[in-house]
């Protein structure tokens, strides 16, 4: 029999401008699109109707659809990776595994495994870069160690992107890490089959959610306009691609140079994922420590009743509530609020980032690991900063500069301005200065 390929579908799901999948097929054997359902990460879900996973469901039978068109289909496999290898293995005369880098730290020693099972089967595993722009080791110092301000980051990141220029098949410049990669000409090479069924989500133990996702499309005025209008939440004035960047349902890379055409504020929020993606992988211990060691001196607040009224958006300060109770409604929050929230809670209330990291996991439809710690990082003072503890948002004057009409507080707080809300749980100026001597005694600041 001859022998094929695999393509593992993972945070890739789109078969244009796949870096994986395009080497997959363009390797010349027949490759057979592949995507399992991780019951590793499923069963920590709670929620059955977590509604990333109809997400990542519907858009699973839309690669279905597609590869229908190309006379293949696509092998949905549910259960623990290891296993399905086994299966998959003993099933097909496999030559080589084709897939895309994950960065996350259950992702690379589930690879790392993956890797090692097939090997011992004389099969390779190749593994691409696919979802950020400039991986772990491709932006770094002089001296070769990683950045850990965004700044200097930044400034090197758009340095290595002006440096590698090419054309693209109409002629026009463009750099070589925003060309995309031409998966379709390849097509041929699909595996060709009778579409197979795919399992459902009541069979996985989940139900289908209601909420609606954002389209995967955005206009290119939004784009060009996104520095004036990204910080004002009561407006459509952000992109809200996050969950299609992180189930890879769009190309970072098209985004990317729509980005450096139109707008660079909206180029920076890319990097931004790149920064914290390169975070992530040189230093790991951030998922359950702060970046800067020190700060897990500061001595948090455990109080669950106000954690509990921040989760419900019942602090008494509106902007916060807003924020909260769009994030509970929809699985989405405005970028803008998502700092004022996140402040609020570490910086307001002294409770500790990684409760509110947590909240947002379970909830944002958008949740992506390196660049939700670094926001909360960011927010809480812990991270990647000069001097963090001094920047407290006072969620009065941002309330001010950026929700001035109150527009986007009164579509989430019905009663805002009724005897029904609530009053302020805390005093601002109270908390500002309880959370700088916090800081600085446990930090042996002046």
């Amino acid at each position: 029999m001859q022998t094929v390929n695999i393509f593992w579908f993972r945070r890739d799901l789109r078969i244009t401008d796949n870096a994986g999948l395009y080497h997959a097929l363009k390797a010349g054997q027949r490759v057979i699109p592949l995507f399992i359902f991780d019951t590793t990460i499923l069963d920590k879900l709670d929620n059955p109707k977590d509604a990333r996973v109809t997400f990542l469901h519907q858009a699973i039978e839309k690669l279905q659809e597609q590869l229908k068109t190309y006379g293949s289909t696509l092998v949905v496999k549910y259960g623990e990776p290891q296993a399905i290898w086994k299966e998959l293995v003993a099933t097909y005369p496999i030559q080589s595994v084709f897939t895309n880098h994950d960065y996350e730290p259950y992702a690379i020693g589930r690879d790392a495994q993956i890797k090692e099972q097939l090997a011992a089967k004389k099969i390779l595993f190749h593994s691409y870069k696919d979802q950020v722009i400039l991986e772990k080791g491709e932006v770094l110092k002089a001296d070769g160690t990683p950045y850990t301000v965004f700044s200097p980051y930044a400034r090197k990141w758009k340095a290595k992107i002006a440096s590698k220029m090419t054309r693209d098949k109409n002629g026009q410049p463009i750099s070589f890490y925003f060309k995309p990669y031409p998966t379709l000409k390849y097509a041929a090479n699909f595996w060709q089959s009778s579409p197979l069924p795919i399992i459902g989500l009541e069979k996985m133990g989940f139900k289908r959610s209601t909420l609606k996702f954002p389209p995967a499309t955005i206009t290119r005025g939004l784009i060009k306009n996104y520095d004036t209008t990204r910080n004002f939440p009561g407006i459509q004035g952000t992109s809200r691609l996050g969950i299609h960047f992180r189930f890879g349902t769009i190309s970072i890379r098209e985004k990317a140079l729509h980005a450096q055409q139109l707008n660079e504020t909206y180029l920076n929020e890319l990097i931004w994922r790149d920064f914290y993606s390169m975070i992530l992988a040189h230093f790991p211990h951030v998922v359950k420590q702060p970046f800067r060691k020190k700060y897990e001196r500061i001595p948090w607040r455990e109080n669950e009743a106000e954690f509990q009224l921040w989760c419900e958006g019942k602090t008494g300060y509106p902007i916060v509530d807003a924020g909260m109770r769009e994030l509970n409604a929809t699985g989405f929050m405005h970028n803008r609020v998502r700092m004022i929230t996140a402040g609020f809670l570490t910086k307001h209330l002294l409770i500790d980032y990684r409760l509110g990291e947590a909240y947002f996991a379970k909830h944002l439809l958008d949740f992506d690991l390196a660049s939700n710690n670094g926001g909360w990082q960011w927010a809480a003072g812990t991270g990647t900063d000069a001097a963090p503890y001094f920047r407290i948002f006072n969620p009065y004057t941002q309330t001010e500069k950026f929700d001035k009409s109150f527009e986007y507080i009164q579509k989430w707080i019905p009663e805002y301005g009724t005897p029904a809300y609530p009053k302020p749980m805390v005093d601002h100026k109270m908390a500002r200065e309880r959370c700088l001597r916090t800081f600085k005694l446990a930090l042996g600041t002046n």
